[in-house]
């Protein structure tokens, strides 16, 4: 990674990715039984089983795309569109439930929202649709809520409820409260069917995919929630009169078992992986009768519990039934905690309840395993084992311990049985900044090699004036020589501390089992050791004094070439230090106050090298952190101050005085070389990094390569343009090169050239006579 690549990847990939997100793709839902289902990430299909009947939902996901929906995990056929009772409903499987493609019209409450809903069924060995429920658009949550006491339909309130949560993202904390508190009362309602009850957990399933600012009001409904489903799951099966239930939605799995409790040593619920990323009913299974844990090699397994029971007493002679609960959560969207801040990792919630009349029915041990969703460019670091405590209203690992984590599965041990987790944490793998290649050392070390020249020149050409001049001298090339110090020190700083020197091993992390607390974050960061820090202050605070003393010196130029000035106003020296070295100072020292922590570096710098943090999580272009507002705002607004002062002072010397008796020529060539010279001082080649950021394919290309050519050569450019033209440096050079001792036939030459002289040496001759070498006198 080069100095170039480094200056251009804070800005134009992060950005290139931010424009990108701003077109978000449709597509149409199709059915396939070929093809396979698309990403978890943006496929949400669901299915509902009760007594071997399957029932199957597909609400929007929480992005509001329209998703391609395909079978490969399912057996059903499905029915081709048609209109049914005057409604459109599109290719849907078998047992799912579909939304019409007729909407409520704009000046309704439900504008948008599908007009009815209907269920794909076998019918006399024919796919179609049973009749559909229709939803009255002028409907509102609210209005369901107050319906609820009632004697109302309850099964029109359910489907009303699913179609007005059918599209989660357009949730409010408001809405999932009240849409919380209605599946809570149609789950609990004794006069509820089983049809309800379906509906009700379909719409629980949406709400888990609503993303809510956190509201202590929702917070209850939703905890609230979670028992009612403990409740629905242990109850389940008694209602039915079955020994086994199950109802599944994308996002939620509730499964009922009823066993004799002399049957059984254990119960295992398992919850396999699949391609969709959502529960599905064929992948969901319940052994009521094992000893120990069973892992079949043929299915990888996303979460699995195993409850054991102690060994049945052989005296007891009346016979009892152990009613079970397990529900399954794809999320912790209802588990709210104030301890464990989650950021990207997806938390699986498992419950598990048990009912029985006997102490024999109370669980001698509990194992879980869960697996985690792996986050591209992470691994994991660490786990904790907990289950949810009602009364600290947070996750707690009383009476659970920690196993081991191997082949992406973390195993836990509890004594009792609630809802479970594993809450864990990652760590970012990342791609440390290599080597700098040929081209920019060279680059970056003429500039280096210039700029040092440069500055041994201008101090010692101000301090061998008089001391008239030299105080004049003094103010103003005061400037230049801040400008070639402060972009010599961003060089060498650049040159010798941009790589971090600690760089982390993305090796496996070895897990220690008897630590099991709560963790504080899903995303672990090591702790800062200072030295990447300090650098990406150092490289701050010089890049913006080198743009803030450019912006003094055109200034001043403009003072003094537009008012026709002799001399800079009495206080400007001190006026340019405040403002050179202070307002740097004050950015960088802000930006470091308000981004820098010890225990999280990284927001502020960037952990792949040493310069100010520029992208989220999800490396994309972030404009909150400091990169945007502590480097290219200011050093934007700079450059716009920059080029203003280049127009003035181009304007002021392209201006044709009749007494000149130059040619037009000469004098075109002079101007554009004073333009020319001062943009490169006023570092106004830094203009391309931002048309970088606008532009995009064969453009982005050429100006990439100009802004890295511009960049890196920048120091030597200062050099040429300001140091080795003037003739001072020339006569300074001048009389270091031609004192010279030339060997030449045993006998010594000793050249020397004397300005404002007009008389030739001996020296010449000698060598023109002996040597025939035509070689013109010198005046």
């Amino acid at each position: 990674m080069d100095f170039c690549f480094l200056l251009v990847v804070t800005l134009a990939v992060p950005l290139a990715s931010f424009r990108a997100e701003a077109q978000t793709p449709t597509t149409n839902m199709t059915i396939s039984n070929n093809t396979e289902l698309p990403n978890p990430d943006t496929t949400t299909t669901s299915s509902t089983t009760t007594n071997n009947l399957t029932t199957t939902t597909h609400p929007a996901n929480a992005t509001g795309q329209t998703t391609t929906i395909t079978t490969s995990d399912l057996t059903n056929t499905t029915s081709y569109p048609l209109m049914k009772d005057g409604f459109t409903f599109p290719q849907t499987p078998i047992s799912w439930f579909a939304y019409s493609e007729e909407v409520c019209v704009e000046g309704t409450s439900g504008a948008g929202k599908p007009q009815a809903s209907s269920r794909c069924s076998l019918q006399d060995g024919a796919a179609s649709f049973n009749k559909p429920q229709i939803f009255q658009c002028d409907q509102t949550l609210s209005d369901l809520q107050l319906n609820l006491s009632s004697a109302a339909d309850l099964e029109t309130l359910a489907s009303s409820t699913q179609i007005l949560t059918s599209k989660p993202e357009e949730l409010t904390a408001a809405n999932v409260t009240t849409a919380a508190q209605i599946a809570n009362t149609l789950l609990l309602s004794p006069n509820a069917t089983q049809s309800v009850r379906v509906a009700a957990v379909a719409t629980v399933s949406q709400l888990l995919n609503a993303s809510v600012p956190d509201d202590s009001e929702e917070n209850n409904a939703t905890v609230g929630l979670t028992l009612t489903l403990d409740q629905l799951a242990l109850n389940l099966s008694l209602s039915l009169s079955s020994s086994q239930a199950q109802v599944v939605q994308p996002n939620l799995v509730v499964q009922s078992a009823l066993i004799p409790a002399d049957q059984t040593q254990g119960v295992q619920f398992t919850s396999r992986s699949g391609k969709s990323g959502s529960f599905v009913s064929d992948r969901i299974h319940l052994n009521t009768n094992t000893s120990a844990v069973v892992e079949e090699n043929s299915f990888i397994v996303d979460a699995l519990i195993f409850v054991r029971f102690p060994k049945a007493d052989s005296r007891r002679q009346t016979p009892t039934n152990v009613s079970l609960g397990f529900v399954l959560y794809q999320n912790d969207r209802f588990f709210r905690s104030r301890v464990y801040m989650r950021r990207r990792a997806s938390i699986r919630v498992l419950s598990a309840s048990v009912k029985g009349h006997e102490r024999r029915v109370v669980p001698q041990h509990v194992e879980m395993l869960f697996r985690p969703t792996e986050i591209n460019g992470t691994s994991l670091y660490d786990f904790a084992c907990v289950f949810w405590d009602y009364k600290l209203n947070d996750w707690s690992t009383a009476g659970c311990y920690k196993g081991n984590a191997s082949d992406g599965v973390l195993r836990c041990f509890c004594e009792h049985t609630t809802n479970f987790a594993a809450l864990w944490s990652f760590k970012e793998n990342y791609e440390y900044a290599e080597a700098l290649d040929a081209i920019s050392i060279v680059g970056l070390s003429f500039s280096l090699l210039g700029l040092v020249v440069t500055i041994i020149h201008h101090v010692k050409e101000t301090f061998q004036r008089n001391a008239a001049d030299r105080q004049n001298n003094k103010k103003s090339k005061m400037a230049l020589l801040f400008i070639y110090i402060s972009l010599l020190s961003f060089i060498i700083t650049f040159l010798s501390g941009v790589q971090n020197p600690k760089k982390h091993s993305v090796t496996e992390r070895e897990i220690d089992p008897e630590t099991n607390v709560v963790l504080a974050s899903d995303r672990h960061v090591d702790p800062d050791t200072g030295s990447c820090s300090a650098v990406a202050a150092l490289l701050h605070f010089f890049l913006l004094a080198t743009f803030m003393w450019n912006s003094i010196y055109g200034t001043q130029l403009v003072l003094l070439v537009r008012t026709m000035r002799r001399s800079l106003p009495p206080r400007w020296t001190s006026v340019s230090v405040a403002a050179g070295c202070g307002v740097p100072a004050v950015v960088m020292a802000i930006t470091l106050g308000a981004t820098y922590s010890v225990n999280d570096p990284l927001g502020y710098r960037q952990e792949e090298f040493c310069w100010l943090a520029a992208v989220d999580e999800h490396k994309h272009f972030d404009f909150r952190k400091p990169m945007f507002w502590g480097f290219l705002l200011p050093v934007g607004l700079i450059l716009t101050y920059n080029v203003v002062l280049l127009v003035l002072v181009s304007l002021t010397t392209c201006r044709t005085d009749p007494k000149l008796t130059s040619t037009n020529r000469l004098s075109l060539k002079k101007k554009f070389l004073i333009s020319f010279s001062l943009s490169v001082l006023l570092g106004l080649s830094w203009t391309l990094g931002y048309l970088v950021l606008a532009t995009s394919g064969p453009a982005h290309l050429v100006f990439s390569i100009l802004f890295c050519i511009c960049t890196t050569t920048q120091g030597f450019q200062i050099f040429v343009l300001f140091t080795a033209r003037t003739p001072t440096f020339r006569a300074t050079v001048s009389q270091y090169v031609s004192s010279v001792n030339i060997q030449l036939q045993n006998r010594k030459y000793s050249l020397r050239k004397n300005w404002g002289t007009s008389s030739s040496t001996e020296s010449y001759r000698d060598i023109k006579d002996r040597r025939s070498l035509h070689t013109p006198e010198h005046t």
